[in-house]
């Protein structure tokens, strides 16, 4: 799902800039929202299905605009709505329900780094040093937020899920590389996002069975740190917000954006989460985890910028999957 890039103008950068901000914004302000109504008692699967049903329907009239995609992508299609949405969506909002958003944001960050792993062990391509150091720095910042001299005081099946959004995150990277190299013929990324919606709702609604779902809870309120807030109000923020807005600012700022700095932009949704759930939430990190999770940014800014060396093939910074996972435009 490569897009094109769009002119280098100072305007059009501009704009490219103010729209990755606010994708990274709307993308980090998903688990805020969703925490409390787990909280309320929605189960957190029932969270995902009601986000993404709601955001298929929003996105349903371009799904008709490019119906023909079911013809030509039909893998493409259903491996982006299995793993970006169905597979990221539902590992990381049962992580949620276990273990702090910062952290579980932070954990899904690791994609670049098994993005990398994918590229070099099963590829059989070459990286860079830069982009070898920003998986160990990545890794090594991983294990100050999980604290692992204290034992993994976090719940390690949180951990899992989260680990498993970031595997589901690579699936995606690497089965969109494979569809994006047609040039003009690409599928248009509105397009396999609105399809890719629509297939995550069906298979979420066979996974989740919102007929079991306590519907009492969306009429009723749930709790930011204390604060009572409509829970509907919550849901409408996820589904407009959270999902649709931020995969459209997101696609849109790739456009006018190279792709890398459209990924160092996206990068800030971690710091974005992070920051919501201490003022909101009033999760608050240890010195230790907060130092960690800037690690694990600088990891991913490092994978994500760095240049391949002279006379060395550019599967990682220049094309290939690291390409697609520079275009946050995708899922999260």
């Amino acid at each position: 799902m490569r897009v094109r890039t769009s002119g280098n103008s100072g305007s059009g950068r501009g704009a490219g800039l103010g729209l990755a901000l606010v994708s990274a914004l709307a993308f980090g302000g998903s688990g805020v929202a969703a925490k409390p109504l787990i909280e309320a008692g929605l189960d957190p699967l029932h969270v995902v299905w009601l986000r993404v049903t709601g955001a298929a329907l929003v996105m349903l009239p371009l799904a008709v605009r490019h119906r023909a995609l079911l013809r030509h992508r039909p893998a493409l299609l259903a491996g982006f709505g299995l793993l970006a949405v169905a597979g990221v969506q539902a590992c990381y909002f049962a992580a949620l329900s276990r273990i702090p958003v910062g952290v579980a944001l932070l954990i899904e960050y690791l994609a670049p780094a098994l993005v990398l792993g994918w590229v070099r062990f099963v590829q059989r391509r070459p990286v860079t040093r830069a982009a070898a150091l920003g998986v160990v720095l990545a890794a090594g910042g991983l294990a100050c937020v999980v604290e692992v001299w204290s034992g993994l005081r976090f719940d390690a099946l949180g951990l899992l899920l989260a680990l498993g959004a970031a595997c589901c995150q690579v699936g995606y990277f690497v089965l969109s590389d494979s569809g994006g190299d047609a040039g003009e013929r690409a599928p248009d990324p509105l397009g396999v996002i609105a399809f890719g919606l629509l297939v995550g709702a069906v298979v979420l609604t066979l996974v989740a069975r919102p007929w079991t779902m306590d519907r009492s809870v969306l009429t009723g309120t749930a709790h930011l740190d204390g604060t009572p807030v409509p829970a509907l109000a919550l849901l409408v923020w996820i589904v407009l917000v959270a999902t649709v807005a931020a995969y459209v600012t997101g696609v849109l700022s790739v456009r006018r954006l190279s792709p890398q700095v459209a990924g160092v932009v996206a990068c800030l949704e971690a710091v974005i989460a992070t920051v919501l759930a201490w003022v909101l939430l009033g999760e608050r990190l240890s010195l230790p985890q907060v130092a960690g999770g800037a690690v694990v940014l600088l990891g991913a800014f490092i994978a994500q910028t760095s240049a391949p060396s002279e006379g060395t093939p550019a599967p990682v910074a220049e094309g290939g999957a690291e390409r697609e996972l520079s275009a946050r435009g995708t899922a999260a």
